[in-house]
């Protein structure tokens, strides 16, 4: 009877400082998991430093280390698909190299589909003592919005370290969209999932990647990817604007005619139109920005392009 086997994801932009730790503590894992086959898919997502050379290295040493080389930077949801399409394990886990995702925590994630039944196991982190007080109130602000503008809600503090199993990773891989935001698409393909709430340790190496600003785009572009509602918010804005100008033209009408009240204030009938135009140019941005959403996915273009695989070393 063949082995059961785990592929390990792990998206990589500029990660060599991390890359070597990061091998040594899931191979100290695959090693205690012996009934268990590994493979370690690392993808690097157009990175600038040497972490190429090191998954080169890798690759030389142990045959069950596989690469994916983009030919730029394509951002994390790229490389998480492309790792996803890749793998062929029958669990597959996704994971960072900064070890902020323990490595020892397969161990306890695979106890928990085998034995209690569950088609995926996740991670998710309650106390955000690292962050600023805005990103903390952003993050909860961000979560209580998509819980109520979206169909398929996310667990706050969810992180993307999760094992899953191959059914579910096929359900995934079949949702081809363009503009990915894997978050929203872990929790639309449903599947019974445990939640692990766990404190994320700090990075062994190196600088987060994700600034306020990238994280605010994430965020939209959650929004964008799942949920129409500020689409209906727009029309209901436009329609109640409506209701009240239709109402003032009525009240002016007749103040003219019973009291003989001159219609006039220029100022603020210009401040009324400034405010109107906004209006107006903010929620044609949201049209825009769902338009041009459609339009890179009518395009069809490849979500990531592979440079050079481990295939490439044997040549």
């Amino acid at each position: 009877m063949s082995k059961e086997k785990i592929s390990i994801i792990v998206p990589c932009y500029n990660e060599e400082e991390s890359l070597p730790i990061f091998y040594k503590e899931i191979n100290k894992v695959s090693k205690e998991m012996k009934n268990i086959e590994f493979e370690f898919l690392f993808i690097n997502d157009g990175s600038k430093d040497n972490t190429l050379n090191k998954l080169r290295e890798l690759a030389k040493k142990d045959n069950r280390v596989r690469y994916i080389s983009f030919s730029r930077n394509f951002g994390k949801e790229a490389g998480m698909y492309a790792g996803l399409s890749n793998a062929t394990g029958d669990y597959v886990a996704i994971m960072d190299a900064d070890m902020q995702d323990p490595p020892i925590m397969i161990k306890e994630m695979y106890k928990s589909i085998k034995e209690e039944g569950y088609d995926c196991v996740a991670l998710y982190t309650s106390s955000h003592d690292d962050y600023t007080f805005l990103r903390k109130i952003f993050t909860k602000c961000w979560y209580k919005l998509i819980g109520a503008i979206s169909s398929t809600p996310q667990v706050p503090g969810a992180r993307d370290f999760r094992l899953m199993k191959r059914k579910m990773v096929d359900s995934i891989i079949n949702m081809k969209e363009y503009n990915r935001y894997t978050k929203g698409i872990f929790s639309f393909v449903g599947f019974n999932t445990k939640w692990i709430d766990y404190k994320a340790p700090d990075r062994i190496a190196g600088k987060s990647k994700f600034n306020f600003i990238k994280l605010f785009k994430y965020a939209l572009e959650g929004i964008l990817a799942f949920s129409t509602m500020p689409l209906v918010i727009s029309a209901f804005v436009g329609l109640i604007f409506c209701l009240i100008s239709f109402i003032a033209i009525i009240v002016i009408i007749i103040k003219t005619l019973a009291f003989g009240d001159p219609v006039s204030g220029w100022p603020s009938l210009a401040c009324l139109i400034i405010f109107m135009g906004g209006v107006q140019l903010f929620f044609l941005g949201i049209i825009g920005m769902y338009l041009s959403k459609t339009y890179l996915e009518v395009k069809k273009r490849p979500i990531y392009i592979s440079k050079e695989t481990e295939k490439d070393l044997i040549q």
